[in-house]
């Protein structure tokens, strides 16, 4: 982490055909109803203070969300996007957001443009960011994140981005949190049976691009999977990761992501079509004959290339530099790696004379064991012989893995004997309730006097009552992370929530590295 002003800075020049939409694009990522907001705070109203915090869970067990995108947003919203608003003439960048304002209220709106007319002015978004490290491991209803207005003329700003801010952190926070707890599962299971820790770092492989909302969204999300884990497919998030936390910010990125040649259902159909899938399977080893490559092995019949084509292909498999990854992705995940002998649903009358006669019963972990052999770790648990792996990439849930994990454990195989892949069904299948992620206003200045604005509905649990005050967080005695209400100067001066960025620079950066070791070393 670094804590002198970046490189990233405002430009105050804008090239190519600044189209009205351009212009005005983010006065407008906002709710609708904030439009009028200015004219509707007390008059006298001159500063307000909002926070970012995570008020609750829907993961059973997860009481900490991990601080992320925040930077991200900083560059890409508050830089990036504003920089044609700026660089416009004054007159057309006012007209163009009163033509757009009309066409949304009517032409007797009853709004001006002149705060508008102010901003621009300026050339900046008066504003100042305080925020904990990004990777910091936030337990919940502890702000992670603080706006407020440097200038009182824009006392409207901070609530007027809570919608482009909530929208722009939730999802990496939230992708990030999650890939924190499959780590914690699959670290947990390497040391129970003696993994390799390292190789944790590819054991959880990101699939969940073309199941995402766009191409931007993936690429926060995956960016959120890559702190926890090297392996990924979605590409986009090398991209996302180079422009917001370069390397330049602090200690060398390195390897941000990886991947290995593979196959998929549109390569294996076309080859069975053109010859067999043993001719195919060949083919594919005598492209790659070396390195690492995934072979979707679950086309047909899962069981015949287990059985039947592994073995005729074995020499040549044992003879490469190099692993063989075999791909099944349908079935019960825990089932078809560890067999159904290991699962408490079925019951078997006895156990198959011959692995033949009931492969599914003995899972594909013990057949590759059978055909390559291996070896046994110092924990005392079978890993398969290197030359062969094992990934399942469909419908893997943090449940999941821990019953595979544990059902391996069970049947004296070591953790890192398969690899596992998540896609949309894990990174999708959230929404900002997930942490029931909000941006609350706590304190602002009404005619030079302060107040302590406090949400708290009568109607609700208590999970809606927002913090109130001026805010400040530490940690108690037990190193844990606290917030202060109504924090006084010195609380404040002596707060984790640090200036991150203030009028359109930069005041702390972070590489992506830097984020990833804040998380690791809280892990």
């Amino acid at each position: 982490m670094t804590n002198t002003a970046s490189t990233f800075t405002q430009t105050n020049t804008f090239t190519g055909t600044s189209t009205k939409a351009a212009v005005t694009a983010p006065l407008f990522e906002t709710d609708a109803y904030k439009l009028g907001h200015r004219g509707l705070y007390p008059a006298g109203t001159t500063q307000v203070l909002v926070n970012f915090t995570n008020r609750a869970s829907r993961i059973d067990g997860v009481d900490k969300v991990v601080h992320f995108g925040l930077q991200a947003f900083l560059q890409s919203y508050c830089i990036e996007a504003f920089a044609p608003f700026f660089a416009a003439d004054e007159d057309d960048a006012v007209n163009a957001y009163l033509d757009t304002l009309t066409g949304v209220l009517g032409p007797n709106h009853g709004i001006d443009a002149e705060h508008v007319r102010a901003l621009h002015r300026r050339g900046y978004l008066p504003l100042m960011f305080r925020a904990l490290p990004e990777g910091t491991l936030v337990p919940l209803r502890v702000p992670s994140i603080t706006v407020e207005n440097t200038e009182p003329e824009f006392f409207w700003l901070p609530n007027y981005i809570e919608t482009v801010l909530s929208a722009a952190i939730w999802q990496p926070s939230t992708s990030a949190t999650i890939a924190n707890e499959f780590r914690t599962i699959l670290d947990d299971a390497a040391a129970r049976t003696g993994g390799d820790t390292a190789f944790v770092n590819w054991q959880l492989h990101d699939f969940s691009f073309r199941g995402m909302a766009g191409a931007a969204a993936a690429a926060a999300s995956g960016a959120g999977h890559l702190l926890s884990f090297t392996g990924s497919d979605s590409l986009a998030t090398i991209d996302w990761v180079r422009r917001y936390y370069p390397s330049e910010f602090g200690t060398d990125n390195g390897q941000v992501l990886g991947s290995i040649p593979a196959t998929e259902h549109s390569v294996m159909c076309a080859g069975i079509s053109e010859s067999s899938e043993l001719e195919t399977f060949k083919r594919i080893l005598d492209v790659h004959t070396n390195g690492n490559v995934s072979i979707v092995a679950d086309t047909f019949d899962f069981w015949n290339v287990l059985l039947e084509i592994l073995p005729a292909l074995k020499s040549q498999i044992m003879a490469r530099d190099g692993k063989v990854v075999i791909r099944p992705d349908s079935g019960d995940p825990a089932d078809i790696l560890c067999g159904t002998r290991s699962s408490p649903s079925i019951a078997h009358d006895k156990k198959p004379a011959t692995i033949a006669e009931d492969p599914a019963y003995f899972g594909a972990v013990q057949i590759l064991w059978e055909l390559a052999g291996g070896t046994v770790n110092d924990a005392g648990y079978k890993v398969v012989d290197g030359h062969f792996g094992l990934i399942y990439g469909d419908s893997i849930t943090m449940d999941r893995a821990r019953d595979i994990t544990e059902r391996l454990e069970a049947l004296g195989f070591a953790a890192g004997n398969v690899v596992f892949g998540v896609g949309s069904y894990t990174y999708q299948y959230v929404t900002r309730d997930t942490f029931s992620s909000a941006i609350k206003a706590t304190w602002a200045m009404i005619d030079g006097e302060e107040h302590n604005l406090l949400k708290d509905p009568v109607t609700d649990s208590g999970m809606k009552k927002s913090a109130t005050g001026r805010l400040a967080v530490t940690r108690d005695k037990g190193g844990e992370l606290v917030l202060i209400e109504k924090a006084t100067a010195q609380e404040e001066a002596d707060s984790l929530l640090e200036p991150v960025w203030a009028d359109g620079r930069f005041l702390r950066t972070q590489s992506f590295n830097d984020v990833r070791a804040v998380l690791g070393n809280l892990r």
